[in-house]
């Protein structure tokens, strides 16, 4: 879990946004809003925009605020 939330802090530091199925093949983790509680709780800065793909199916995606 720590290294998920370093890799994930890295990802987001670097300008990126993240999505969960990003989350899952890039680094493995199955519960990214629970991964971006831990770096907010930390001091993190983060937003997220809820998404619908083409099937209806909703997701957010996150950013880090500077």
């Amino acid at each position: 879990m720590e290294s998920q939330n370093k890799a994930i802090k890295a990802h987001l530091e670097s300008g990126k946004t993240i999505n969960p199925m990003e989350a899952l093949i890039s680094f493995g983790c199955f519960r990214l809003a629970a991964r971006i509680k831990n770096l907010k709780d930390s001091g993190m800065t983060i937003e997220k925009e809820m998404k619908q793909d083409e099937n209806g199916k909703r997701y957010a995606v996150y950013w880090r605020v500077t």
